[in-house]
This record gives C-alpha cells, structure tokens and sequence, in this order.
C-alpha cells in the first residue's frame, strides 16, 4: 500500500456538497423562510394599516389596494432578507450546539471552516440574488408605488360609489348617492351634491355612467333634474335634461420624489452625493447578508449553553448598531462630512474586524494569524 494512501482516498472520495453541508443548508433555509415571513409581516401590516387608512378616506383605490401590499411586500422582503439571514445562522448553529451536533463535528475533525463552507453555500447565492434585488426589483416595487399612489390622488373623487349608500368626496363637497348599480356599470335612481363657493349644484337623474373622453372623464346623467342656487335664498334656477354632462375634475398632486424609486442607470456614475449614498444603501443590503453571516457562525458559538436564543440579545444589538451607522454614514456622504469612499466601506470593514475579534476569541490569535497566512499564502 503506499506512503501517500490517505490523501488518495480523501480526494477521492471528497463530494462537493457533503451530508452536513445539506443539513445545515436544509435548516438554513427553512428557518430563513420562517424569520423573513415574519419580520416582513410585521413591517408590512404597518404600513397597510396607513394606507389602509388612506383607502378609507378615498386618497387609495381598492383597485390598487392589494397591488400596493403586494409591491411593499417586495421592498420589505429586500430590505429585512440581512436580518433575517443572521437571525437564521445565530439560531440553526444555537440549536447544533444545544444537541451537541457540533461536538461530534468536532469530533470527526470538522473546525470552522466546515461551518463556514455549509453555510456560505446558502449565503453566497442569496448575496448575488440580494445584488440585483436592491438594485433592480425593490427601486422598480418603489417607482410603481409612487405611480399608483400619484394617479389614485388625482382621481380621487367619485371613487369606491357603491349601490345604496351615500359617498362624500373633496372633503364633503361633493355628495353622491346611487340606488341601484347594473352589472354593465350603469347607475339608476342617481344623487349629486355639488357645493361650490357662492352656490349649490343639486342633480336627480334616473341614470348616469361613467365616460372617458380625450379631454378628460365625465358622468353622463341621462332624464334629470338640475337645481342650482344660494341656500337661503330664493334665487335659484330648475333645469329639465334629457342628458348632462359633469367633467371630473382630476385633483393636481404634487410629484413624489423617492430616492429609492430611482433606476440604478441614473446613480451609477453620478457625481451627486445624495445619488451616491443611495447606490451605498443598495450595495449595503447584499454586503451586510455576507457580513452578518460571517459574524454570526462564531457569535453562536460564544455561549452555547445559553439555548438556541443564547445570543439572540447581542445579536440584535449588533444589527441595530450596524444599520443605525449604515444610516449615519450615508447621511454624512449626502452632507459631505466624510468622502465618499469611507461612507461606502468603513462600517463594512468595522463589520469585518468585529468578526475576526470573534473568531480570535474562540480559536486564540495564533490560530487567526495562521490561517489569514495560509490564506494569502
């Protein structure tokens, strides 16, 4: 048998994805899935809850309702995926630890570095999907929000006029009552309010519709009665149609302006630091799963006989500070307080010297120095 047998038969048999790389993945993912549902619920039924309030007074369509949650889900799901992803590292290795798995990895001569390969496998593939999620899905989920929103404020008026019920828009101007709504969207037994500084506009038809026309939308009241005046006075006038027409009106909304909404054609390039900023907090989403992910793995093993939620704590301190100075520096980017090349790498690289103090921590600095040598080497 020869001298070099061993090595043989380990390259031989070594597979590329092991049995413990897949569990770990498996878990990973599942727990991912698990944490970004709720996290993303909870921000998500917040800001449903505004704009739910927004529909209510007739600023939002119930059209465009669910299209809205659907897109905020989106931005959510982007914007929540680093945290969700270090919360499911920290709490899969907690529970390893906690069933003593990791002691029989140990066991069988699998280090750190067999962690670190079983759980990169899920996070490297999420980080270059996280890329072109922030930089392309969440601005386009952004660009179509504002787009909804800005046409459903200027159409306004007349909208969600529902069978039976009276409907007030423009703040109470304008009063509208339907009796009876058809399938083919023909209104019967119709009622219109219409208040206007200095008089009154009172219409009864037995029918009206809807109709876009080139200069805008009108309402088409067909076998009416129109009465205008002054209340508290005599002076009115009563008119009989066979058919009248009332223009609506389209509200004038100011145009939102979103920094996130902006395709990333327009910041790449730019010269403005507030574009610049920008492209760091899209760039800062994937970066921060890689960097979360690394300092997760020797964050859970700091005090395994704390549970699976042993150092959930410290992790969420560490979270929060680091998106507080995500937010911090990119401000001082837009204000010119630091360049712009610190803004972009500093709170990375105090990421990264955090996960090798870790590390250091666990396995001693010789063994750090040693393996960064070998590394570069």
């Amino acid at each position: 048998m020869e001298a070099d047998w061993p090595k043989g038969y380990k390259m031989g048999r070594r597979k590329l994805v092991t049995v413990l790389d897949r569990m770990i993945v498996q878990d990973l993912l599942k727990t991912l899935l698990a944490v970004l549902t709720v996290i993303v619920v909870i921000i998500v039924s917040r800001q449903f809850i505004r704009i739910l309030a927004e529909a209510i007074e007739g600023q939002v369509s119930n059209e465009t309702l669910l299209t809205i949650l659907g897109l905020k889900t989106i931005v959510a799901s982007v914007e929540f995926m680093p945290v969700a992803l270090f919360m499911a590292v920290l709490m899969v290795l907690g529970r390893m630890y906690r069933d003593q798995e990791m002691a029989a990895i140990s066991s069988a001569g699998g280090g750190s570095g067999t962690i670190y390969r079983a759980v990169f496998l899920l996070v490297f593939p999420l980080s270059v999907l996280a890329v072109g999620l922030s930089l392309y899905a969440a601005p386009w989920a952004e660009a179509r929000i504002d787009k909804l929103m800005q046409q459903d404020e200027e159409s306004s008026d007349l909208r969600g006029i529902a069978a039976g019920k009276f409907s007030e828009y423009s703040q109470g101007d304008l009063v509208f009552y339907v009796e009876k709504i058809t399938p083919d969207k023909k209104m019967h037994k119709v009622f219109l309010q219409n208040r206007r500084p200095g008089n009154v506009s009172i219409i009864n038809a037995e029918a009206a519709r809807l109709k876009d026309l080139p200069d805008g939308r009108y309402i088409i009241f067909e076998n009416g009665e129109r009465v205008l005046g002054q209340p508290g006075t005599l002076n009115y006038v009563i008119e009989q149609f066979v058919k009248y027409a009332v223009r609506i009106e389209t509200k004038a909304s100011a145009a939102r302006f979103n920094k996130q909404a902006l395709p990333v054609d327009l910041l790449w390039g730019s010269g403005e630091k507030s574009n610049i900023a920008e492209l760091q907090r899209r760039f800062s989403i994937p970066l921060g799963a890689l960097l979360l992910s690394f300092i997760a793995v020797p964050l859970a093993q700091i005090a395994p006989r704390g549970g699976i939620y042993g150092n959930m704590l410290v992790g969420f301190l560490i979270y929060f500070s680091y998106g507080n100075l995500i937010r911090v520096s990119h401000s001082w980017v837009m204000n010119e307080t630091i360049p712009a090349w610190l803004g972009g790498s500093g709170v990375n690289v105090l990421l990264l010297l955090i996960g090798g103090f870790l590390l250091a921590r666990l396995y001693g600095w010789q063994w750090l120095i040693m393996k960064v040598r070998r590394t570069v080497s």
